[in-house]
């Protein structure tokens, strides 16, 4: 049994021991063939390298013969462009020395004409230095002759061709202003004209009232009251003084403002329908005309700006409008006067092709200012443009108002035309009356301006103080010089008074020769 063991066990042995040897075996082989293999593709390798390298040095010698062609050409190019810019640089330099040979001449030349100029200076000095003394020697022989000093002649010849200068620039500008006068007093004649024949309004124009008519004389004693209190409780509730005279069945109310004397007005005529006349029946008749007073302005104010169809008036102005209608100047309405005064500038406006409802806008509330110019202090062209700006109306509007008496100047030509329709529905036949001591006042003032000028005989304001008739003295003054005062006269009349329409400024300069013969 154990031997039958040994004898597999070896067997098992010499198996294993053989598969191992085939194993080895079979290894090597794989390995020589793959050594085999790899030797192959070496040398295959080796070969292609060799032949990418013979062609790599073939290719790099192509090359280089190429590139040494072109450079050779480029060199060839560049010494042939090089020889044409040594033969250009080489015309330039002889062209060079050309002018630098030809500048040589031309410095001695120049050289030898300042020694001639300096030469020819000096002798000029020498002779400016005789003919200084020999005009010094003529100039004091003419002052030994003459008796007058060179300064003396001086300013007497400056001043002789000063006035010739300044007579002959008076001459041309009076000419040019005479032309430009004649062009536009043609075209504002036209203007002026057809707006007046368009427009109609009455002569006299209405005015408030401040005389009361009683019906009867006993009807003073009623409104008198026992020891007065009647007049005194009238006097003390509406601010006005009741003057009662001698006149029969008249009572004339006196007081400044308007507004308080047609309440006293009306509060009167009512207290004399209704016979009731006492202190407590007057207050409550006062109160009662009030209310009625500012109801009527409000209609009166709204009726005016239905008139002319304007809008966006502020309820303010309508009230001052109303206002205007019981104050007067120069007994002309003010509300009338506003009235006219929007129409003319409507039309004017409308003839320049303008806006001729802005220009009526203007012209109606140029003067309400009036209206509180008792309450407020400062010129009432300024008054209303403050209250104009203050209710919302337009740049333009109250320019108008603020200088249609040149207290500022006009921004647009609807000033202008403002100031033109106020002078045109004053100045109109009668339109305003004048009191006698205002209308001597003025023409006293025109006498005392006019005589004022240097050279002025007389003076005389003739045709109501439209015309002054300036006499001058004939030896005194020429006729250029006449010319200047008129013209000086005119503007000074302008600029310190102030008169509706115009003033023609007459000045007379004659010479009269009288011998009797006998």
């Amino acid at each position: 049994m154990i031997e039958v063991l040994l004898v597999h066990a070896l067997l098992g042995a010499a198996g294993g021991a053989l598969a191992v040897f085939f194993y080895f075996y079979f290894q090597k082989r794989q390995l020589l063939q793959v050594k085999s293999d790899v030797f192959a593709q070496r040398k295959v390798a080796t070969d292609e390298l060799e032949r990418d390298r013979r062609e790599a040095m073939s290719e790099l010698k192509n090359e280089l013969n190429r590139r040494r062609s072109e450079l050779d050409f480029e060199m060839k190019k560049t010494k042939i462009e090089l020889s044409q810019l040594q033969t250009k640089a080489q015309k330039k330099q002889d062209t060079l020395d050309q002018r630098e040979a030809l500048l040589d001449d031309l410095r001695r030349e120049l050289q030898q004409k300042e020694r001639d100029l300096s030469k020819r200076l000096d002798a000029l000095s020498m002779d400016e230095t005789k003919l200084k003394k020999i005009y010094e020697e003529f100039v004091s022989k003419v002052e030994r002759l003459s008796g007058m000093k060179q300064e003396d002649a001086k300013r007497i010849l400056f001043e002789s061709l000063e006035k010739e200068v300044r007579l002959t620039n008076q001459k041309w500008v009076a000419k040019i202003e005479e032309e430009a006068r004649e062009t536009a007093k043609d075209k504002a004649i036209g203007i002026v004209c057809s707006s007046m024949q368009r427009y109609l309004a009455e002569t006299v124009t209405l005015h408030s009232s401040s005389v009361i008519h009683l019906p009867n004389e006993e009807m003073k004693g009623r409104i008198i009251g026992k020891e007065g209190r009647n007049i005194k409780a009238l006097e003390m509730a509406t601010g006005m003084e009741f003057v009662i005279g001698d006149t029969p069945e008249i009572i004339t109310i006196s007081g400044f403002n308007p507004i308080r004397r047609e309440i006293a007005k009306r509060t009167l005529g009512k207290l004399i329908l209704d016979g009731r006349i006492n202190p407590t029946r007057i207050e409550e008749t006062v109160v009662k005309c009030e209310q009625e007073l500012d109801q009527s302005i409000i209609e009166i104010g709204q009726q005016t700006i239905l008139e002319f169809g304007f809008r966006g008036v502020h309820q303010e102005i309508i009230k001052l409008l109303g206002k205007l209608h019981f104050r007067t100047s120069y007994t002309q309405n003010n509300l009338i006067h506003s009235k006219e005064v929007a129409y003319f500038a409507r039309m004017i406006a409308q003839e320049l092709a303008l806006d001729g409802e802005l220009s009526a806008r203007g012209g109606l509330l140029h003067d309400i200012g009036k209206a509180v110019s008792a309450e407020v202090d400062g010129p009432h062209a300024i008054i209303g443009a403050d209250l104009a700006k203050e209710y919302g109306e337009e740049p333009i509007v109250v320019n108008c108002i603020a200088s249609h008496h040149e207290e500022v100047p006009p921004i647009s030509i609807y000033g202008f035309i403002t100031h033109l329709a106020d002078a045109i529905s004053a100045s109109r036949p009668g339109a305003r009356k004048e009191t006698l001591s205002t209308y001597i006042k003025r023409l006293e003032q025109l006498e005392e301006i006019a005589a004022g000028f240097e050279g002025v005989k007389k003076a005389y304001a003739l045709q109501a103080g439209r015309e002054i008739r300036v006499i001058v003295d004939e030896d005194r003054l020429d006729d250029e010089r006449a010319e200047t005062l008129c013209r000086e006269l005119t503007k000074r009349i302008e600029e310190e008074m102030a008169f509706p329409g115009e003033i023609k400024v007459n000045v007379i300069r004659e010479k009269r020769f009288i011998q009797a013969a006998r």
